[in-house]
């Protein structure tokens, strides 16, 4: 558990997820030029580009409409990629299992500033133009239809960020989906407990000595040790933690390997574009506007969306056609993570396919 645990992290945090990619899972992979992508806080980015993979064939109606496409979205930090580890590809993507490959047309883009997708240290570093969520849905919608040639969808799932870019969806695109399943999120703009660790996240990596203006020579170290201990304790699992890190002695061989791990995977200009890209998220305004038929999964050990907030009770009731559902807290639970562990949810979306079945 202890070792499935850090693995968690990993894949959800920081996009490490080809590790863990069975064999089996052989996704085409590709890049479609977005063309210049205009943002809100002034400026443009040239000649953008969304990274993608892809299983399974896109199959077309009469008039040549894709009819099976499914956009799968992850989290902050993470990549497409993520949705081939085991704990989700083996549960979904086989024979007969809900996004059976052979059925559907399967889309993991690594979104805008993330994975191999134009981000800042590309080049631009901290001359990079601040996105926000509003550019990065632009971005996927893009990729869809200019690059992909899908003007519809069957389905759009998403993790965490990913989760927050469905109701953007929903409220800005009603009709460009069938269904939807928003995972690990509220429907709200990101203030109290959940803005500050991500504004001292930010400040850790920009109050770093070695930042220098982000045109640094070597990784602000100091910072991104400080981001890693903010994104443990946001990702965190409680009761299972307990369990599995019972001594002194595990609790410090726990941080110390994701120490060893993670932070040669980080660059601090993408971690501080990656986590500041929710500034313009709030939908909650719109959500009368989102009438696809949704099912919205929580977990109730999620330090990020705790539910004794009432969020959820409080605009559930404003979405149409929503089904919503928290799932208990439990030793078993994987805290933020459990969006990535279909055994969770699986049930709930072969409902949702079911009662969307055209």
């Amino acid at each position: 558990m202890r070792i499935a645990t850090i693995l968690l992290f990993l894949l959800v945090w920081c996009g490490q997820a080809y590790a863990l990619t069975p064999q089996t899972w052989s996704p085409t992979e590709g890049d479609a030029a977005i063309g210049d992508l205009p943002m809100a806080r002034g400026s443009t980015l040239a000649n953008a580009r969304i990274h993608y993979r892809t299983l399974g064939e896109p199959r077309r109606d009469a008039e040549g409409h894709v009819t099976n496409a499914v956009l799968l979205l992850h989290g902050t930090g993470g990549t497409g990629a993520q949705f081939l580890s085991p704990q989700f590809a083996d549960e979904l993507f086989g024979p007969g299992q809900p996004l059976d490959a052979a059925r559907y047309y399967v889309i993991m883009p690594d979104n805008l500033g993330h994975g191999a997708s134009s981000r800042p240290s590309d080049g631009l570093r901290a001359a990079f133009p601040e996105y926000g969520y509003t550019e990065m849905v632009e971005a996927q919608r893009r990729l869809l239809v200019d690059g992909l040639g899908v003007e519809r969808l069957r389905l759009i799932l998403g993790t965490s960020m990913g989760c927050m870019h469905i109701f953007v969806w929903g409220t800005t695109h009603p009709d460009f989906a069938d269904a939807l399943m928003p995972m690990a999120c509220q429907p709200t703009a990101i203030v109290g407990r959940n803005r500050l660790w991500r504004t001292m996240l930010k400040d850790a990596i920009r109050s770093d000595p070695l930042w220098a203006g982000g045109d640094y020579q070597a990784q602000p170290v100091q910072g991104l040790r400080t981001a890693v201990d903010l994104l443990l304790l946001a990702g965190s699992a409680p009761m299972a933690m307990q369990r599995d890190l019972a001594t002194p002695e595990t609790v410090d061989g726990y941080l110390a390997t994701q120490m060893e791990r993670r932070l040669p995977a980080l660059d601090a200009n993408d971690l501080w574009y990656q986590v500041n890209a929710s500034w313009d998220y709030d939908p909650s305004a719109g959500l009368e506007r989102m009438t696809a038929p949704t099912t919205w999964i929580n977990s109730a050990d999620d330090f990020i969306n705790p539910p004794e907030l009432g969020l959820s009770e409080q605009f559930a009731p404003r979405l149409a056609n929503t089904t919503y559902r928290l799932i208990p807290n439990s030793a078993e639970g994987k805290g933020h993570g459990t969006h990535t562990w279909a055994r969770f949810w699986k049930d709930d979306l072969v409902a949702l396919l079911a009662r969307t079945e055209r």
